[in-house]
């Protein structure tokens, strides 16, 4: 009786153990699966790394990864001549509050990627167009490698400097990972009769293939959004500016047709997840609104409202371009007050801004001689098998 009760007194002490691991960071957690074979195969078990990413997205703000880009010029220009590269910095993690970044060694040597804007599950993606791309954990240091997709192809083949962002999520339903390819076929000639060319790549199955029917309309080349189990993007050549969505479950797009920023050009827009919500910054000198849409009622509601004006003095930010929102920081909750805004300017590339609603604020949170292309995650154990 003695030997079961002390079973079941070891069964219980592993429940609370979990309990308490799953609140742990993830980097502590790589360290402690040499603890013991248990520690080693819950940590490694998919449901605990699930519990253990939930606890971790509602306890804290995320890490900002710095994705290296060419220091030349402004910092963003990618030079013609490839003997006018000075340095390619290296990728760097932030924790938010911090003075200073912490460098994570990658698998490829002097070479610069961009990366996808919205990251899944604490995995980013980085890509080229003409170069295979990688997905990685910047916590575990795991990656791996996509194999190159036609777009990729078409792009080595006949040398043009045309330029797509990548999109990547995951189906919320079967848990299954894409990367996703949305191209205007015209731009690489491509007499299909179709506007656009959609290519998908399935982790599960390891390969790239077309999507069809693909999106209706012509789109905007950046800042496609990972939101809730869909990819969005913005339209061009419409009437209005229009929102486009792929549902990564059916593979199907929609069209999202009512948008108060719809007679604005498109290159002063972009798109971000914030909080789990699609939201679209619209900028109209000297303001820049960012706008929420509620994916059940089909509406948008403004969030914020950033004073472009403050931030090109105090940052000396140039904003031909609309600034980039990065995350949401935890404002006081028992007070209810509202939560900061981090954000970026592309084309300065050297300082994380926070904006404060509430006080009508904006403080430097990071600032270096560059910052590259950043994008906030979450810290995770997840690697795709």
């Amino acid at each position: 009786m003695s030997k079961k009760l002390c079973s079941r007194t070891e069964c219980l002490y592993h429940d609370v153990v979990e309990l308490i691991l799953e609140r742990a960071p993830a980097t502590s957690l790589m360290r402690f699966k040499a603890v013991s074979k248990q520690w080693k195969s819950t940590i490694e078990s998919p449901l605990f790394q699930e519990r253990q990413y939930k606890h971790r997205q509602q306890s804290g703000d995320p890490d900002v990864l710095m994705v290296p880009v060419l220091v030349y010029g402004d910092g963003l220009t990618v030079p013609k001549d490839v003997e006018q590269i000075s340095e390619i910095e290296c990728l760097r993690t932030l924790v938010v509050g911090s003075s200073s970044s912490l460098q994570i060694p990658t698998p490829w040597d002097n070479t610069y990627y961009f990366v996808a804007e919205s990251c899944c599950d604490g995995l980013v993606c980085l890509y080229f167009p003409d170069r295979s791309g990688f997905v990685v954990n910047p916590t575990t240091r795991w990656h791996r490698v996509l194999p190159l997709s036609s777009f990729n192809q078409l792009i080595i083949d006949t040398g043009k400097t045309i330029f797509f962002e990548l999109g990547f999520g995951k189906d919320k339903f079967t848990g299954r990972y894409k990367a996703v390819w949305l191209y205007n076929s015209s731009e690489l000639s491509l007499e299909d009769g179709t506007a656009t060319t959609c290519e998908v790549f399935d982790f599960t199955t390891n390969a790239w293939r077309y999507v069809t029917p693909s999106a209706p309309y012509r789109i905007f080349s950046r800042d496609p959004a990972y939101v809730d189990g869909s990819l969005y993007w913005f339209t061009v050549d419409c009437p209005e500016t229009q929102v486009i969505s792929l549902d990564l479950h059916t593979e199907a797009f929609q069209v999202i047709p009512v948008t108060p920023f719809a007679n604005a050009k498109p290159d002063k827009f972009n798109m971000c997840n914030l909080d789990d919500r699609l939201c679209v910054s619209s900028m109209n000198w000297p303001n820049q609104d960012i706008w929420s849409f509620n994916s059940e009622s089909k509406t948008w509601a403004k969030i914020y409202s950033l004073d472009l004006d403050q931030t090109f003095i105090k940052f000396d930010f140039q904003v031909q371009c609309p600034v980039v929102p990065l995350a949401l920081l935890d404002g006081d909750k028992k007070n209810k007050k509202k939560k900061k805004l981090l954000y970026f300017s592309r084309q300065d590339s050297r300082t994380l801004v926070v904006h404060d609603p509430q006080t009508k604020t904006y403080d430097a949170a990071f600032t270096a001689d560059s910052i590259g292309f950043p994008v906030c995650y979450f810290q995770s154990l997840f690697s795709i098998k």
